[in-house]
């Protein structure tokens, strides 16, 4: 278990638009030896890719069927379901299949670097790394068929499991928060809150990084949670530093004044606001490795009744942070996390698991089925 380090970024004054509240984050140092770029993927349509044993991880929206439907027999997804007699093709888009979530990239017409060095780069989705650590969480199900569970649940495991994202296009006030506030200097990051709810922290090596990224937080996922907290929230309040006039008598004396509230600001944010990011230990599982940095993904403790986060995070040998997209979980999301996490624990057993939380087994099996894990069960259990 480990903690995120964001040291050497600094948080400014936030910005506020109705509900969202936006607080840059700059560098004193920037990161030059890695750099983030957007890239778009020719065809325009939904990606999937190549996972262990013979499956595949799709990411689409809206969602489609998948079915090898083209004239040419390549895979596509239909747009919903359609009839057709065969006189006429479906309406469909295309599927793109990279190898990995994470594939290695080297420039054209350079020789291969060692250890990342050199030319190297890695093509990865953002979040999507995360999101998939947290679906896969427990995913080979009981390992021991006691009497509650199905023989399909042991073979199968938690499979298919799906969970509710929104686009920040579909996060209200977001798209007009991002066009109207200006980038600072030096910005390499942005803290993201909804109705003061922590939504994302974004944060990349380079402010030239960020000026590029910048629009891409429209097309990066948010939960549910944030999607009604814009919906129904209203405005959140500004916090603007107040200077007494008569303690003021120079320039120099305002400079220092608006310096000393500056400080006090970003304590308190730190404090106050970013605690519940920082202040957890999480479980990082590394997933790359190029030169002196490292890509891993992260799970929370999925402790109950305070807010958790997944995410994805390049750090330095030092752990200190050039990369970073997090992901806050809905309370029922963290539920999930917390009865696998627990069954898991022990070895599936309903009434070892029931004991250590302080319930019966009849009541833990009720929050497995509330939990969206009813498939797991026999009709009786």
């Amino acid at each position: 278990m480990s903690r995120l380090d964001l040291g050497g970024l600094r948080a400014r004054p936030a910005q506020v638009w109705g509900a969202v509240r936006l607080v840059p984050l700059v560098r004193d140092v920037p990161v030059e030896d890695l750099r983030l770029h957007r890239e778009v993927y020719g065809g325009g349509g939904p990606a999937t890719v190549a996972a262990d044993r013979g499956a595949a991880y799709t990411s689409y929206i809206p969602h489609g069927f998948v079915a090898n439907w083209t004239a040419d027999g390549s895979p596509a997804a239909s747009y919903g379901a359609q009839l057709s007699d065969g006189s006429r093709p479906v309406a469909c888009a295309p599927l793109h299949f990279p190898r990995k979530l994470v594939q290695r990239q080297q420039q054209r017409g350079r020789r291969p670097a060692r250890d990342g060095a050199g030319p190297a780069g890695l093509r990865f989705l953002p979040l999507h790394l995360a999101l998939d650590g947290y679906l896969a969480l427990h995913f080979g199900g009981p390992s021991v068929v006691w009497e509650e569970w199905t023989h399909r649940a042991v073979r199968a495991g938690l499979s298919p499991r799906a969970e509710t994202a929104y686009r920040g296009e579909e996060v209200a006030g977001l798209a007009d928060a991002l066009r109207i506030f200006e980038i600072h200097p030096g910005q390499c990051g942005v803290l993201v809150y909804v109705a003061d709810a922590l939504a994302t922290a974004f944060v990349v090596p380079h402010p030239d990084d960020y000026r590029a990224l910048h629009p891409s937080l429209l097309h990066h996922l948010y939960g549910e949670l944030m999607y009604q907290y814009a919906l129904y929230g209203g405005p959140v309040p500004e916090f603007s530093a107040r200077i007494g006039g008569e303690y003021v008598t120079s320039l120099g004396e305002l400079r220092a004044a608006a310096e000393r509230a500056r400080q006090e600001w970003e304590a308190q944010h730190a404090e106050l606001m970013a605690g519940e990011l920082l202040d957890a230990s999480y479980d990082v599982r590394q997933v790359y490795r190029m030169g002196r940095f490292r890509l891993s993904r992260f799970l929370p403790p999925f402790a109950l009744h305070r807010p958790q986060h997944i995410g994805e995070v390049i750090t330095d040998k030092r752990g200190e942070v050039a990369y970073l997209m997090t992901f806050r979980l809905s309370d029922k999301q963290v539920r999930r996390g917390h009865v696998l996490h627990q069954l898991a624990a022990h070895a599936w057993h309903v009434g070892d698991t029931a004991a250590t939380l302080g319930i019966d087994a009849a009541e833990l099996m009720r929050r497995v089925r509330h939990l969206g894990f009813e498939g797991l069960l026999r009709e009786h259990g």
